[in-house]
């Protein structure tokens, strides 16, 4: 288990810096963020949902596709964006831009991952079109969807880390 908790802060007028640590290697942390079979099992807020639509083009330029369905309320949230740069398994860059969007323009997710004594810390910088847009998000239960997707990644990460053994 990990005894890190997850930060959300605000930082300058546009950004938004989300961190969190994992014990595992920032290999399976990387891996966990950019293989679809493993972004369904936890990449989902409150119970009810789930990750049904998730498309991967892991390359820059490529693109990706993610939809989430509530199946009981007939509710479903898209978002895409597309890769910026890729560096395996240390950095993600990405945009970000809902299908219904409930913030103006695009944002930007910066995400890195760094491992030290087998613990990674994930940091994800998400930068917006302005601070309007910024304190939308920080408003959202953007905080809460993410530690309850967290959760469920830290018990698929020891989950993955054992399957894998040592040489992961």
């Amino acid at each position: 288990m990990s005894n890190s908790s997850l930060k959300v802060e605000a930082k300058g007028d546009r950004e938004v810096v989300i961190s969190r640590s994992f014990n595992a290697s920032k290999e399976l942390v990387f891996t966990a963020h950019t293989e679809c079979k493993y972004l369904k099992r936890w990449m989902f807020g409150p119970e009810g949902w789930s990750l049904d639509v998730c498309e991967i083009d892991l390359t820059v330029g490529g693109k990706y596709r993610w939809v989430w369905k509530k199946a009981d309320k007939g509710i479903e949230m898209g978002m895409g964006g597309e890769y910026r740069e890729i560096e395996r398994p240390d950095r993600i860059v990405a945009t970000e831009q809902f299908d219904d969007p409930w913030y103006e323009g695009e944002g930007l997710s910066t995400v890195t991952f760094v491992e030290s004594n087998g613990v990674t810390t994930l940091t994800n910088t998400m930068t917006y079109i302005s601070r309007e847009a910024r304190d939308q998000v920080l408003a959202s239960p953007m905080e809460e969807g993410l530690e309850m997707g967290y959760k469920r990644l830290e018990s698929l990460l020891e989950e993955t880390g054992h399957a894998a053994g040592s040489g992961e």
